[in-house]
C-alpha cells in the first residue's frame, strides 16, 4: 500500500500562488495515477487534477484549467500542484490521492481512488 502526505497549504491573497506537494511512501509512486481533490465546507469533494503514472497525461477540472499545473517526480515519489491566480472560491482542504492504474483515460481517472492523504488547508482571502 502507498501512504500519502500533503504539504504546502496556507493563507494567500486572491491572485497569489501556492505550491502543494504530496509525498508518497510505502510503495513506488510510479505504480499509481495521482490526483488532487478538494473539499470546501458544506460542499462535496471535487476533482481538481490528475496525472497518469508516467506523467505523460494530465487532466484538470474546468474551474482550475489554465491556473493550476500538476506534475510529478517519480524518482522522488512526489506529486506537485502549482496553483496560480488563486481565487477565493479555491478555498478548501486539498487532498492527494492515488489509484493503481496504467490508464490514461480521462473518465476513468476522475474517480475510484483508494488511497488518500490527510489533506492540507488552502485559504484564499479577498
Amino acid at each position: 500500500q502507498v501512504q500519502l502526505a500533503e504539504s504546502g497549504g496556507g493563507l494567500v491573497q486572491a491572485g497569489g500562488s501556492l505550491r502543494l506537494s504530496c509525498a508518497a511512501s510505502g510503495r513506488a509512486a510510479s505504480d499509481y495515477a495521482m490526483g488532487w481533490f478538494r473539499q470546501a465546507p458544506g460542499k462535496v469533494r471535487e476533482f481538481v487534477a490528475v496525472i497518469s503514472r508516467s506523467g505523460s497525461n494530465s487532466y484538470y477540472a474546468d474551474s482550475v484549467k489554465g491556473r493550476f499545473t500538476i506534475s510529478r517526480d517519480n524518482a522522488k515519489n512526489t506529486v506537485t500542484l502549482q496553483m496560480n491566480s488563486l481565487k477565493t472560491e479555491d478555498t478548501a482542504t486539498y487532498y492527494c490521492a492515488a489509484k493503481r492504474t496504467a490508464s490514461v483515460d480521462w473518465n476513468f481517472l476522475q474517480s475510484g481512488y483508494g488511497y488518500w492523504g490527510q489533506g492540507t488547508q488552502v485559504t484564499v482571502s479577498s
